[in-house]
């Protein structure tokens, strides 16, 4: 099997640059694994690296998807495989980075999802329970539906609680029974898997900077345009930081609200999201704080390329 580095880790490790270095290095190109920066418009929320940090680095699975549609893991798949392939026949190595964790393990597992025809009536259903009786209601039934899925999720993440509900209605199985099923084929490529990690306090630190930095750089106009140009966002309003700004925006927190806010969700998603890599056995744990060529060549020895 051909051979695929993946670079994942939290939110604010530092994951572009290694992966832009790393490419460099060993004529890579980068496969995004990140279910915010798939969209269009989203720029400075999802820090979608820019045309300068990119380096004239090829990325894949960037900016591809309009924000008032939706876009499943099973697509992601599809995209991910297909990019890879496309980047392994141009003789060049595909370094998959980002920091989704259900997008990563869908591909190093190769997590085969059944085709699910989306019940708009039965989303909308949910929603209108949603607003009427409250997200921890729905919460506790998706618990009773499949325990160990909502395990890794949080009480608030709306989107991943909706999506167990709807996987339960359409198919009669829970999400961790049709993944027990999906793996057998076993994944298409030689994945070799690094996460970054770094000191908790170290990395609260670059969070709450990163945030600011967002502020700063017009996320409250971002925000504002999106909410002009489209009608609908079943999913993306729902990522970090935009939900936030929508709610100030509506008058709902203030703005110093606002970016405490942020600043604590996006602590607790790096808290989830390490927690999640750490439970990938295959994992190789790299130090953040590592000069960037020492960490390039631990990469190139534990890979063996």
């Amino acid at each position: 099997m051909q051979k695929v580095i993946v670079i994942c880790g939290p939110t604010a490790s530092g994951k572009t640059k290694l992966s832009i270095e790393l490419a460099k290095k060993i004529n890579g190109e980068i496969v995004s694994c990140d279910s915010m920066q798939i969209y269009k418009d989203m720029n400075i929320g999802t820090a979608k690296p820019t045309f300068e940090e990119m380096q004239g680095i090829k990325h894949y699975l960037i900016d591809f998807i309009s924000p008032d549609k939706r876009y499943s893991v099973a697509e992601y798949k599809i995209d991910a495989e297909k990019a890879i392939e496309e980047i392994l026949n141009k003789g060049k190595i595909p370094i998959v980075v980002g920091g989704t964790g259900l997008y990563i393990d869908t591909i190093i597992y190769g997590i085969e999802y059944p085709k699910i025809e989306f019940d708009d009536k039965y989303r909308k259903e949910l929603e209108k329970r949603e607003k009427k009786e409250g997200l921890i209601k729905l919460y506790e039934e998706a618990k009773q539906i499949d325990e160990e899925a909502i395990k890794k999720i949080s009480i608030n993440d709306k989107k991943r609680i909706l999506r167990i509900l709807e996987i339960y209605h359409a198919t009669g199985k829970n999400k961790t029974e049709q993944e027990i099923i999906s793996r057998e084929k076993g994944p298409k490529f030689d994945y070799k898997v690094f996460a970054i990690n770094m000191d908790r306090e170290k990395l609260y630190e670059r969070i709450n900077k990163r945030v600011d930095i967002m502020i700063d750089n017009g996320l409250i106009d971002e925000v504002k345009k999106l909410l002009n140009k489209y009608k609908e966002f079943p999913t993306a309003m729902q990522g970090l930081g935009y939900k936030e700004v929508k709610e100030y925006l509506e008058n709902k927190i203030s703005k110093e609200e606002m970016i405490e806010k942020i600043k604590q969700e996006s602590r607790r998603y790096a808290k989830r999201q390490i927690t999640w890599f750490k439970k990938n056995k295959q994992t190789i744990w790299i130090n953040g704080l590592n000069k960037i060529e020492d960490n390039i060549n631990l990469i190139l020895n534990s890979s063996g390329i």
